[in-house]
């Protein structure tokens, strides 16, 4: 079998062809599905391989001491001859997986051959593909938990006995410094305590990851932003519990706690940080300083680990098997989400490689997981596939984009004048104040003449370019056929100019990575898509009566598309998208809105022999949408209605209608009944974008969003193709 390995004199990692374990009395044997790379620790100790004598001495004070004993007792040449053939020597790596039972020892009945189970510990829960794997190490992985997630059981672990010590009390305010993999971890369990988190660590990244997942505020512990959030949230009184989940060797971190701290809270140390305590801040406040051992009791105890002596649960109710077990039901019943935090799924056979990216700083990473071969070499064929979404970043190109003078009106270009573009949004534009409809562009010189004798343009033609390059064009209105929205997009914004491309904005994963390349590239990200259901009236109101939630809420999205006329252009699915791609992204994104999130995977299925769909997305904080896309519904049946329900709340909207909100058992609130020509929010879109144009200011939708909800929209197709959730890697 093969299995990670390090030589920690010389560095070296390698993927060793070893003996597999043999199947000992007390345990199982685990062939790996995933296991996890724990980015702190793990990462911690490859540096240090790699690290002169010296530095190694200087990194590991504790193993020094036990060398000079050695000498003391041993005399020097028998102490060198024994710590070089340590060091020049494989170790392992590794303490955090999810596998199958391949073969059960004698005394053990709670598992059979064929189960799932998440393993731990350093010596048991290897990066290799098959493990032994004593009783009180594993633990049976419940029904529909996914083997990725059940594979962080390990480091849930770790962080949920940080949070068992800190003892958090409903209604507290903690603050986490070290936002790393066990932070983020620590935060999300707070969270979910009925505790607010205030997060700390220099990477924005991880706090914008930390506050998505539920944290009230993060920010860099060297600024003030911390400081003022702890402030604001206990009135002044200070944190009720510090969680030190941070590494490295500065004193920042204990400092911080006392800082913040409340008179006689509780700090506690989870991660390996510099613990130079100041007495006098710590004294002062009469602070509780407590330590977490690992995973909880029974560690490093051989007894409890190897010979399977469990600790009766009326003098410890937590062991590290009862913690393990206890994370994997959170994980199973939504409670707390790990899809996030996956920054990087490797191929087993590419461990080496992906450990030198990590340490090369080549990779940023959170969480990053092995994925190992079937019996046989084939990858395991139940595990979903994952449509990347980009990353979104502002690039340096140097594009700048003033406000403009008040009475400067905005000069608009349009690329198509169809359909749409006619009926839904040239009237609305063509009323505005401050608005000069300047350019429309169109393939036929006919179809361009039409828009510019209704509307009101300027100049008609056919050549994109010249507008383009026209420096008095602030913004440009793509509105082609689907095939070109990305295309064109992405010349517009290397153009410089603001633009609002109907959706979708992209048919392929290909594309979406094109535009926002444009993005970073140009340093330009005016970028507008057309969802305009989140700007409808009647929505946006029956919304703010609702209020915020504060658990995860259900919604169901149901859409009768009806058939096409025979001849549509959507029927060109080859060149122009399924007729899902082409607006789907509408209701996914209607969904994102109202749950306050992007969502984290897609899940769609479909009757045979009809374009029907049902499509299923889950969000960070558990909540969940169906949107139910149905072509063979009768023309006289509503064509969107929508119920979200959460917190004993539910708010149904009737096809842009009518809106009504149910709290308990009255009603709560009905909107006023619309004329039968529904307000879908084209106008008020219109005046966002325009309003930004004008003034320079954030783009309506957050460009992150707009491509959550397009990569969302093209995770279907994926899901269909393989029967299971399509996850949504690397939305932030």
């Amino acid at each position: 079998m093969k299995q990670v390995v390090q030589n920690y004199k010389s560095g070296e990692l390698a993927l060793l062809d070893v003996p597999a374990p043999g199947c000992k009395p007390g345990g199982v044997l685990v062939r790996s599905t995933y296991s996890l790379i724990s980015t702190g620790t793990e990462l911690m100790k490859v540096s240090e391989a790699g690290m002169s004598m010296v530095g190694k001495a200087r990194s590991r004070p504790d193993q020094v001491a036990k060398v000079m004993r050695s000498v003391a007792t041993n005399g020097v040449p028998a102490t060198y001859r024994k710590v070089m053939g340590k060091l020049d020597s494989y170790t392992p790596l590794g303490y955090s997986l999810c596998g199958v039972v391949e073969q059960v020892g004698a005394g053990i009945d709670d598992v059979k051959a064929g189960d799932l189970v998440a393993c731990a510990g350093n010596e048991h829960a290897l990066h290799a593909e098959l493990n032994w794997v004593p009783k009180n190490l594993y633990a049976q992985v419940p029904d529909g938990l996914a083997p990725r997630h059940a594979a962080f059981g390990t480091v849930g672990s770790i962080a949920l006995q940080g949070v068992r010590q800190g003892r958090p009390q409903l209604g507290e305010v903690a603050l986490v410094i070290g936002l790393g993999l066990i932070g983020q971890l620590v935060a999300r369990l707070l969270t979910a305590s009925g505790v607010r988190v205030v997060g700390a660590d220099p990477d924005p990244v991880r706090c914008e990851l930390a506050e998505r997942l539920g944290a009230a505020s993060c920010g860099d512990p060297a600024s003030a932003a911390v400081e003022t959030a702890v402030a604001r949230l206990t009135g002044g009184l200070g944190v009720d519990q510090v969680y030190l989940a941070a590494g490295g060797d500065s004193n920042q971190p204990v400092e911080l706690a006392a800082r913040l701290s409340r008179d006689r809270g509780r700090v506690v140390d989870i991660g390996k940080c510099r613990l130079d305590l100041p007495w006098n801040a710590y004294y002062e406040k009469e602070l509780d300083v407590r330590f977490s051992r690992s995973y909880g009791p029974g560690r490093y105890d051989p007894e409890y680990e190897l010979e399977g002596r469990d600790y009766p649960v009326g003098h410890v109710r937590w062991t590290e098997r009862r913690n393990l077990a206890c994370f994997l039901d959170l994980l199973a019943r939504g409670s707390v989400d790990v899809e996030p935090l996956i920054s990087h799924i490797a191929d087993f056979d590419d461990a080496v490689g992906t450990y030198q990216r990590l340490k090369d700083g080549e990779m940023k990473a959170v969480a990053v997981l092995f994925r190992y071969p079937a019996p046989g070499g084939e990858a395991p064929g139940a595990e979903p596939p994952v449509v990347s979404v980009p990353a979104v970043r502002r690039g340096g190109g140097g594009v700048s984009v003033p406000a403009r003078a008040a009475r400067t009106p905005v000069r608009l270009a349009f690329a198509g004048a169809g359909n749409y573009a006619t009926s839904m949004l040239l009237p609305h534009l063509a009323q505005r104040d401050g608005v000069e409809l300047s350019t429309v562009v169109t393939t036929t010189a006919l179809s361009g003449a039409n828009a510019q004798r209704k509307f009101g343009f300027s100049r008609a033609t056919t050549d994109l370019d010249a507008v383009l390059g026209d420096s008095s064009i602030d913004a440009v209105f793509v509105v082609t056929r689907h095939s070109s929205h990305a295309e064109l997009t992405r010349k517009a914004l290397l153009a410089g100019k603001a633009v609002f491309v109907e959706k979708p904005l992209a048919l392929t994963e290909e594309e979406l990575a094109g535009v926002l390349a444009a993005v970073e590239e140009s340093g330009n990200d005016r970028l507008q898509v057309g969802f305009n259901r989140r700007f409808a009236p009647l929505l946006r109101e029956a919304r703010q009566v609702f209020g915020a939630r504060t658990g995860p809420a259900s919604l169901r999205y149901l859409v009768n598309a009806g058939r096409l006329d025979h001849g549509s252009w959507y029927l060109r699915q080859a060149t122009e998208g399924s007729r899902f791609a082409g607006e789907g992204g509408h209701f996914i994104d209607t969904a994102s809105w109202l749950l306050g999130a992007d969502p984290v995977s897609v899940y769609a299925v479909a009757p045979s022999g009809n374009e029907d769909l049902q499509i299923v997305l889950r969000y960070p904080d558990g909540s969940t949408a169906t949107i139910g896309y149905v072509t063979t519904g009768p023309a006289a049946f509503p064509k969107e209605t929508l119920d979200l329900v959460a917190d004993g709340k539910a708010l149904r909207l009737d096809d842009f209608v009518r809106a009504t909100v149910y709290d308990g058992r009255r009603k709560r609130w009905v909107g006023p009944r619309l004329p039968k020509a529904r307000n879908k929010g084209q106008n008020a879109e219109l005046a966002a974008f325009v309003k930004a144009v004008r003034s320079g200011g954030p783009m309506p939708v957050p460009l992150r969003s707009l491509a959550a909800t397009t990569a969302a929209t093209l995770a279907v197709p994926a899901g269909l193709a393989c029967g299971a959730p399509v996850t949504l890697a690397g939305v932030r």
